[in-house]
This record gives C-alpha cells, structure tokens and sequence, in this order.
C-alpha cells in the first residue's frame, strides 16, 4: 500500500490470493473457526461440518497457501492456525479500496450536485 492512502498494484497482487482463497464458503467457516477458537485439530474442524475429512484437509492446504493458516505439530496431532498478519494486511488493502471508493462517489456527487 502506498503512503498516500492509495492502494498500489503490488499490494492488491499480493492480497489477490487472500481473498481467491476467502471466497469459498468452506474456508471462510473454517477462518472464522480458527479465529474464533484458536489452534484446533482438523479432527475438531471436521466436527459439525458438511464435508469430509479430507475435504477439510484440502481447504486448509488451499489457506495455507494462501498464507492465511499453517500447520504445526503437537506430538502426533497436528493443529492448525490462523496467520492473523496476512489477514490484517488483506482487511487494510480493502480499508484502503473502500476508501477511495467513498472519495469517488463524493467527487462524483459533488460534480452532479453543481
């Protein structure tokens, strides 16, 4: 993102994958989950869920590619986690859209109101 409050190419580059990944309904129940819940088993992300286990398994791997979730390991479970960070700078770049957005429509009422 630029300094003058202006969203740059490469940050909407970057953020591209965050919200390609976000824009399946099964990941973004299973972000609000990690968000919500903390670290949990894909065990426990299964439980309650309209899919499988290893359907669960492939969401995660898509938001961890995304840089949205990782895996770590305890003991013999794994557990995964949310990346708040890349979260964060992806809900900036959309601040930063929606900014410019009200700027233009203002211009553009300004201009009709004359």
């Amino acid at each position: 993102m630029s300094r003058k409050g202006r969203v740059s190419a490469a940050a909407l580059r970057d953020s591209a994958p965050v919200f390609a990944a976000l824009g399946d309904e099964t990941r973004l129940r299973l972000v609000a989950r990690l968000s919500q819940r903390g670290p949990q088993s894909i065990a426990r992300l299964t439980e309650g869920q309209p899919v499988t286990r290893q359907a669960i398994t492939k969401h995660l791997r898509v938001l961890a590619e995304a840089g949205l979730a990782r895996d770590l390991r305890h003991g013999r479970e794994r557990r995964w986690e949310l990346e708040r960070r890349r979260l964060d700078h992806a809900r900036r770049c959309l601040d930063l859209v929606s900014r410019e957005w009200d700027e233009s429509l203002a211009r553009l009422k300004a201009f009709v109101e004359d």
